[in-house]
């Protein structure tokens, strides 16, 4: 039997088939609020999506659509994403050939649809930021951030610099969230490199990551270091246990290696 709750299992691995896949859910995991999907949709396909007790919030990282909700049409291109509360349809029509990401959690009735335009010329502040110094500077954009009006959800994308590490140092905020990492712009067989860890000082398990790939973190440390010359990118999904918990501020780095 296997067990879920070890990091070795903490591994997923998304469809690349057309349609729209259910990745990670608390039926087939250790997360207890957190979901993960991903559609992928042929050039000139649509899709409606709607969920009735999920918050979803999407990311476009390959290819480009156009969405219609509520009468008005938004075109959305690589890295660019948005928000549905839940009970809410949006019509997703494929530019060309288009894979999104979805992070979603519970809703309890907060949030309207809106879209966010990718954009790292934004000043510094609550969407755009940088974490970290060399070797362990990243640069994060927030999806959906914790001043935007939501359920459970925090989401964003992480880039990492060729070769080096981000979520540096090692960090957890278990008791309060659970997060997920979806990797892209990493094509096989280059690989970026997402290390698991529910003990303090120790790695219990290094998973090899490359586009497609999306690791679960109900619970522990999980830093993450790209391969020579590739860059670790992903699309974080933070889902706190309860509304009141849901903070970006909640994280407590590994004392081993203050």
């Amino acid at each position: 039997m296997i067990d879920l709750y070890h990091p070795s299992n903490w591994k997923y691995t998304s469809p690349e088939k057309e349609g729209f896949h259910a990745v990670i859910t608390p039926d087939n995991s250790a997360c207890l609020v957190t979901w993960i999907f991903r559609l992928n949709l042929l050039k000139g396909n649509s899709y409606t999506l709607s969920d009735e007790k999920l918050e979803l919030n999407g990311l476009v990282f390959d290819g480009n659509v156009k969405l219609i909700h509520d009468g008005e049409v938004s075109n959305l291109n690589k890295l660019d994403s948005f928000y549905l509360p839940a009970g809410v349809n949006v019509e997703i029509i494929a530019g060309e050939d288009c894979s999104i990401y979805f992070g979603g959690s519970f809703c309890e009735g907060k949030g309207k649809f809106f879209t966010r335009k990718f954009n790292l010329t934004l000043p510094l502040g609550d969407i755009h930021q940088i974490h970290g110094v060399p070797p362990y500077k990243r640069e994060v954009f927030m999806t959906i951030a914790q001043e935007d009006e939501g359920s459970r959800l925090i989401c964003g994308i992480t880039l990492g610099d060729p070769g080096l590490w981000t979520s540096w140092p090692p960090h957890q905020h278990t008791k309060d969230l659970e997060e997920a990492y979806c990797y892209f712009d990493i094509p096989r067989p280059k690989s970026a490199f997402h290390m698991c860890s529910r003990k303090s000082g120790k790695f219990e398990f290094v998973h090899p990551v490359s586009t497609g790939d999306c690791i679960i973190v109900p619970e522990g440390y999980h830093p993450t270091c790209g391969m020579p010359g590739v860059k670790s990118c992903y699309f974080w999904v933070m889902a706190a246990h309860s509304p009141d918990r849901r903070r970006y501020d909640l994280a407590v780095n590994d004392p081993a290696f203050a």
